[in-house]
């Protein structure tokens, strides 16, 4: 299988994930496709031909063997990788419909953009995102529940009993290098499980977003209701009023005997007035 084609396909959603998205592909890419191609194919390629069983009665071996892997941890984990980045192929495809689909409103609306930036998560993007997002978990946690359930628990025995037909009594049987296949199991078990975790903080951290967000708009559309709904008048009123008409503007720059004889003239005129 060319794993380099599928990590150059889901490299491209890397523009629209988040912080916890970029770290959940490098874990994929780094920790699980590159260990799988590199080193563990070659651990589990003897698995079949170095299981021995101290009998030598036909097909007791095959029986055997069958009975303590009913399927490969090799071809498990491919199907595993297969189905946890399949998703991420929604997300790809939404943005590239949305892509398509503002270029066809732009040609026919002379250059309006029916999305600013067809790969912002919002609206259906950001449902495909999420929905991504629970696929991923979804998968890595049922194969980490079937390959429990399948091989009884995470460990690889040394020794493994079988009295299944056409074995003549119990036999004992040996599986090759299980210390070395232990490691590599809990190994890509961890790995899983830190993706899930990955998976996990990552909708909680859009969710969280998102109803910040909701939150935010809230709040501005009552404040512009309250301000449109609420005129402002002025606290005092303004000193005009409290000023009267025959009030006089006093020079702070003139002395009290200017303004002494200021007010006798004053005086004077409003006599003379009186009389005339």
């Amino acid at each position: 299988m060319n794993w380099s084609s599928l990590e150059a396909l889901i490299s491209g959603v890397n523009k629209y994930s988040t912080v916890f998205g970029r770290v959940w592909l490098s874990v994929v890419f780094v920790f699980r496709v590159m260990v799988y191609v590199v080193a563990a194919q070659r651990v589990w390629g003897d698995e079949n031909k170095d299981f021995v069983c101290n009998t030598a009665q036909p097909g007791c071996t095959n029986v055997c063997y069958d009975h303590f892997f009913p399927i490969s941890h090799i071809r498990l984990w491919a199907l595993q990788l297969i189905f946890v980045t399949c998703p991420s192929l929604m997300v790809v495809g939404h943005v590239k419909y949305r892509e398509k689909k503002d270029a066809a409103f732009t040609h026919s609306h002379k250059g309006t953009h029916l999305y600013a930036n067809p790969g912002k998560k919002r609206g259906g993007l950001w449902w495909t995102y999420v929905v991504s997002l629970i696929f991923k978990a979804g998968f890595d946690t049922g194969f980490l529940c079937i390959l429990y359930y399948v091989y009884e628990g995470y460990d690889m025995p040394r020794l493994s009993k079988c009295s299944l037909d056409p074995c003549p009594n119990t036999v004992d049987c040996y599986i090759s290098r299980p210390t070395e296949k232990k490691i590599f199991t809990i190994f890509m078990v961890v790995s899983s499980a830190l993706c899930i975790l990955m998976c996990i903080c990552e909708m909680v951290y859009l969710i969280c977003k998102r109803i910040q967000k909701i939150f935010n708009k809230k709040y501005e559309a009552n404040k512009r209701m309250f301000v449109e709904n609420h005129e402002l008048t002025p606290l005092a009123k303004p000193r005009s009023e409290f000023m009267s008409k025959s009030s006089i503007r006093v020079d702070p720059t003139a002395s009290v005997q200017n303004l002494t004889n200021m007010k006798s003239e004053e005086e004077t005129s409003k006599k003379m007035y009186i009389w005339l």
